[in-house]
């Protein structure tokens, strides 16, 4: 049997591979919820807003092969019209045409539609919320993992972000020094993003000709994007905001958005239904506190993530420890299915 920490998509699709080769699973998730760094909410309308994972390229074979097997579609990010870029804090927004370059896409439904797919395919009663891990010792016959309960296995996958798991969980033996160094020097992708999405009961930046981009190096928005859903039939607008305005109060924040906003796009901008936003340094099991600051992206995708550990009883999974892309949901898919691969080759050479 395998314990899967963690219920991202890289924990998901992990069970998911298990199940369908017919080998045994339970997956611990710390949060309340599924998805980790995806998370899609509604607003009071029922628009569909990611305050996590939002976008994927042509380039991301990996998941779009997921989409394709579930039975999921994509559409094309909204770019259509005048988009405004902001140099300096002294000076207006400047009107732009975006240069022509590869399209995004984003997730028909939300990017959630993959996890609640993915969740209807497996046993519920194998998934289990608000067991945050611990401590995990490995033994001669098995592995024991300790949470709010405590789990006997024959081995664990780790679906975390590895500083995570290498600040927050015990597991002895010992892992090499160097694999903990690194693990503690990995940028963790979302930790220090701030996501905001405004709903609207029409598209007003579309019916003057705007496609609702703004890029800024002032902020304290610094990408914001046309939201609305595939059929144009809900109304958003979602982007980032520096990471600096995490030190403001909710209310000081707002009110700063609020201003550029208004700056930019004109009154019409003030009229929303809804004002969501995700501060995910807010969020103990995506956020961990560095001793330095970490680069975009810093060590995702380091090969020692992928050593041998434990004589193959642990295995280090999700979106940083990927061979592909790292730090993107492509590579979150990678890994899943890399480490179900592995976990079947062993089986099959141990039966």
């Amino acid at each position: 049997m395998t314990i899967i920490v963690g219920a991202g998509i890289s924990g998901l699709l992990t069970a998911y591979r298990l199940h369908q080769a017919g080998l045994a699973y339970t997956i611990l998730e710390a949060r309340e919820r599924l998805g980790g760094r995806i998370n899609t909410i509604s607003t009071s309308d029922g628009t569909p807003v990611e305050m996590g994972a939002t976008w994927f390229g042509n380039q991301h074979q990996h998941l779009i092969a997921l989409l394709d097997e579930l039975g999921l579609g994509g559409f094309e990010q909204y770019m259509k019209g005048t988009a405004f870029f902001q140099p300096f804090s002294t000076s207006p927004a400047e009107s732009i045409q975006v240069p022509s370059q590869p399209p995004s896409y984003r997730i028909a439904g939300g990017t959630s539609q993959i996890i609640r797919t993915l969740f209807q395919k497996l046993d519920h009663n194998k998934i289990l919320l608000n067991q945050a891990v611990k401590d995990i010792r490995f033994h001669e016959n098995g592995v024991r993992v300790v949470a709010k309960e405590v789990f006997e296995a024959d081995r664990v996958v780790l679906c975390l972000p590895p500083k995570l798991w290498a600040k927050n969980i015990s597991i002895r033996p010992e892992l090499p020094r160097e694999l903990l160094q690194t693990a503690l020097q990995t940028q963790t992708w979302m930790e220090d993003s701030i996501k905001l999405a405004l709903s609207y009961a029409h598209p007003f930046w579309q019916e003057e000709n705007l496609s609702g981009t703004l890029f800024s190096n002032t902020g304290p928005i610094t990408e914001f994007y046309d939201h609305s859903n595939q059929e144009r039939s809900q109304y958003a607008l979602c982007g980032f905001v520096n990471s600096s305005y995490a030190q403001l109060s909710d209310a000081e924040r707002r009110t700063a958005v609020m201003d550029q906003l208004r700056s930019v796009f004109g009154a019409k901008a003030e009229e929303f239904i809804d004002f969501e936003e995700c501060v995910w340094s807010r969020e103990n099991y995506t956020f961990a506190a560095s001793e330095t600051s970490h680069y975009p992206h810093q060590n995702n995708g380091n090969p020692i993530f992928r050593q041998s550990l434990m004589e193959g009883r642990l295995l280090l999974s999700g979106s940083e420890t990927a061979s592909a892309y790292p730090g993107y949901m492509d590579g979150a898919v990678h890994s899943a299915n890399e480490a179900a691969r592995k976990i079947a080759l062993s089986v099959q050479e141990r039966s």
